[in-house]
C-alpha cells in the first residue's frame, strides 16, 4: 500500500512539475517568437506549482526527507525517538485534517468564483488544500502503524 501510494505521489508531482514546464515553455515561445501571449499560462503553471506542492509534501513526508534537525536525533535514546516519531505522525495526521478541512472551507465559501485567466471555477484550483490534506492523513495513517510492528518484532527477539 505504501508502495502504491508513494508511486501515485511521485507521478502526481512529476505530472505537475511537466504541466508547469510545459505550460511556461510553450507560453514563453509563444509570447516571444509570435508576439501572442497566452493569457491563461501564469494562473495554470501558478496552481500547477501548488499542487505539485502539496503531493511533494506528502511524499517528503513518507521518504522521510523533509526538513528535520538531525543533530538532534542522534544524541536521543531509541526509546525516546520512536516515541517522538510517533508524536510527529500524530501531529502530521492532525495537521493533514485541519489542512483538508480548512481547504474545504474556503473552497465553499470561495470556489464559486471563476478564475479570469481559464474561466474555470476557482474550486478547481483551490482544491490543492483539501487533496494536500487528505494525501498527509493518508500518509499519516499508513505510516502510524509501522511504529507497533516495529516495537512489536523487537520484543518478541
Amino acid at each position: 500500500m505504501k508502495s502504491l501510494f508513494k508511486k501515485f505521489l511521485a507521478f502526481a508531482t512529476g505530472g505537475s512539475l511537466a504541466v508547469v514546464f510545459g505550460v511556461v515553455l510553450i507560453s514563453s515561445l509563444s509570447r516571444y517568437l509570435l508576439n501572442s501571449p497566452i493569457q491563461w499560462s501564469e494562473e495554470v503553471a501558478k496552481y500547477g506549482m501548488i499542487y505539485g506542492t502539496m503531493f511533494g509534501m506528502v511524499l517528503c513526508y513518507l521518504e522521510d526527507i523533509h526538513v528535520k534537525f538531525g543533530f538532534l536525533k542522534s544524541g536521543i535514546p531509541t526509546v525516546i525517538t520512536r516515541i517522538l516519531n510517533l508524536v510527529l505522525d500524530l501531529i502530521t495526521l492532525g495537521t493533514g485534517g485541519v489542512l483538508a478541512w480548512s481547504g474545504y472551507l474556503f473552497v465553499m465559501k470561495r470556489g464559486g468564483i471563476d478564475a479570469p485567466g481559464t474561466g474555470l471555477p476557482m474550486s478547481v484550483f483551490q482544491s490543492a488544500m483539501v487533496v494536500g490534506g487528505v494525501c498527509l492523513v493518508i500518509a499519516a495513517l499508513i505510516q502510524i502503524p509501522s511504529h507497533f510492528k516495529a516495537q512489536r518484532y523487537e520484543a518478541e527477539a
